[in-house]
């Protein structure tokens, strides 16, 4: 497993010198040693090390060594195995930096995850990557692994199911790549649909017209193209039906040709649903499908189209399921620790949950 663990540190980051299993063990990790790394200039310093040196405190949490900047002088003190990959770190944010990369913090926070627990992608290839730019000069990446191949699968996929908590990015990337699509005329128009189901509350009638009443539920989806687009454009795109943001019901009997469409929530879909909306992709369309198997909203007995679609499509030719997990998440530090404590808790659930007695069932026919 060692030499597996080193293939996948050198693929995470390719510039990174990986230090062998053999001058580990040779070396006497009770005795602390201390490394040191220049800075071109102190704003350089910052860049690396972040306003208020916050990726600085985060690189030291997550390795447990003492960082210490003197100057334009980083002075590295640990163990000698950690302050080997954090010098290794460091070093490749700074050849980032000085390519004219912003590090921000949850960039750092997989970079440093990533070379510490040896997983299998290169940070410098999954920072580089820029999908779209924003009106307000924001440029938009994939930020983990499964990002990136997220990113990948909707480029070569005509149909793409994304499944993982909330905060992965799933809709996000998908309404950035939908967007860049867009400004490339590679699609004419982008369809954003979503299952009109309340969220673990009954919402009771609703005032205004049909789409005042709607409007409530696609929130999430006007919220991630407003951040992509200015307000004025997007509003004139939804006008002229170039970009179109309606609920699951509204696609029933259409033929969505030269269309990036994308359905969010998916976990809140019947089968019938599921099979309705995937019938309508038409020529030189690309659709997305994204959803959370743990935030379903359906009532009891309902089954779900979005996990019940894994075993009837898995193989098919043309299209790719993707499964984020809580190290995926890119929201507050705070979510990706919610997310894991909610996975244990079910996962015990699940386990102390009473077995059904197949024994007794026989006997009792």
């Amino acid at each position: 497993m060692g030499r597996s663990f080193l293939r996948g540190a050198k693929r995470i980051l390719p510039n990174v010198e990986i230090p062998t299993a053999n001058l580990i063990a040779d070396t006497d990790i009770s005795v602390n040693v201390t490394r040191n790394i220049n800075f071109s200039s102190y704003d350089e310093a910052v860049a690396v090390l972040g306003p208020s040196d916050a990726h600085l405190r985060l690189i030291e949490r997550e390795f447990d060594i003492t960082l210490i900047l003197r100057g334009t002088t980083l002075e590295l003190q640990g163990d000698p195995h950690n302050t080997e990959q954090v010098h290794s770190l460091i070093e490749e944010l700074q050849r980032m930096v000085r390519r004219g990369h912003v590090l921000t913090r949850p960039e750092v926070d997989y970079a440093a995850k990533a070379i510490h627990h040896r997983k299998a992608e290169a940070s410098q290839a999954v920072f580089s990557e820029v999908i779209l730019t924003t009106h307000r000069g924001k440029q938009i990446k994939p930020k983990s692994t499964h990002q990136r191949e997220y990113v990948a699968a909707m480029r070569d996929s005509e149909l793409v199911f994304s499944i993982g908590p909330a905060g992965t990015g799933k809709t996000y990337l998908a309404v950035a790549m939908a967007v860049a699509a867009l400004n490339a005329k590679i699609v004419q128009r982008i369809i954003l649909t979503r299952p009109a189901v309340e969220a673990g509350e009954r919402l009771g009638f609703l005032p205004g017209d049909l789409q005042e009443k709607i409007n409530p539920y696609l929130r999430p989806l006007y919220d991630a193209l407003y951040d992509m687009i200015e307000m004025e454009r997007v509003d004139r795109l939804l006008e002229k039906k170039v970009i179109e943001v309606a609920p699951l019901a509204f696609m029933r009997g259409r033929t969505l040709n030269d269309a990036f469409i994308i359905m969010d929530e998916a976990q809140n879909t019947s089968p019938e649903q599921m099979k309705m909306f995937l019938t309508r992709l038409g020529f030189g369309s690309r659709a997305v499908v994204t959803g959370d198997i743990t935030q379903i909203d359906l009532p009891a007995g309902q089954r779900s189209g979005l996990i019940e679609v894994r075993g009837i499509l898995d193989g098919v030719p043309g299209l790719k399921f993707l499964t984020f997990d809580d190290t995926d998440v890119v929201r507050h530090p705070l979510v990706q620790r919610i997310v894991k404590a909610y996975d244990v808790h079910e996962n015990g659930a699940k386990a102390a949950a009473p077995q059904p007695n197949t024994k007794s069932a026989h006997n009792s026919e």
